[in-house]
């Protein structure tokens, strides 16, 4: 019988040495509310325990998610909050284009079908009522779109109290609104722009 047997000093027996652990693995086991988790590096145990509620999981996760959007996940570059700058656009020299125009006392109101050639109107029919006068009484109101940029960079430059403008995927206007005194009376004008076309010289 060996001394591990017959135990030290005639006690019992000696309870068998748990087989080593390999250096550099971590051991989970199971503890209350948690895991403790061994690990054994250069042939030294540490031992902690972790008890991990679900509310301490949600709150780890929310915090996690707080920093990676502030850090932006380690993307190397900051988001910006700043809207994508519209596409250029320069006006072609012949296209087709309707033009609804609204709002103010002018002469340019009512819906218009207007060809452009060489940068300039050369055909425009009025499509209801208000347009056909128009364009009988003013053929010559009737803008090209380039017309119309132009007055809203005029507006803009005189601090007129609205110059806004929407703009389509290819950067041409959809959407002039323009108002120059917000306590004058009918000095606005809205431009909408649809069904837009280049055609051939």
């Amino acid at each position: 019988m060996s001394a591990t047997e017959r135990g030290v000093a005639g006690g019992p027996p000696a309870t068998p040495a748990a087989p080593a652990t390999p250096v550099g693995t971590v051991t989970n086991v199971p503890w209350a509310s948690g895991v403790i988790a061994v690990a054994v590096f250069e042939g030294t145990a540490a031992m902690t325990a972790v008890s991990l509620t679900a509310r301490a999981v949600a709150g780890a996760v929310l915090i996690g998610g707080v920093f990676c959007v502030a850090a932006a996940c380690g993307s190397g570059a900051p988001q910006s909050a700043q809207p994508q700058d519209r596409a250029p656009w320069q006006e072609p020299a012949s296209y087709t284009y309707t033009l609804r125009s609204s709002e103010g006392e002018r002469s340019l109101l009512g819906t218009f079908r207007i060809s452009v050639r060489d940068g300039a109107v050369v055909k425009s029919v009025g499509l209801d009522g208000m347009g056909r006068r128009a364009v009988e009484s003013a053929p010559d109101a009737v803008p090209t779109i380039g017309e119309l940029v132009e007055e809203l960079e005029q507006a803009r430059r005189e601090d007129a109290d609205t110059a806004e403008a929407e703009y389509a995927p290819d950067g041409h206007p959809v959407r002039i609104t323009l108002d120059w005194e917000r306590n004058a009376v009918d000095d606005e004008a809205r431009y909408v722009i649809s069904a837009y076309e280049r055609t051939e010289q």
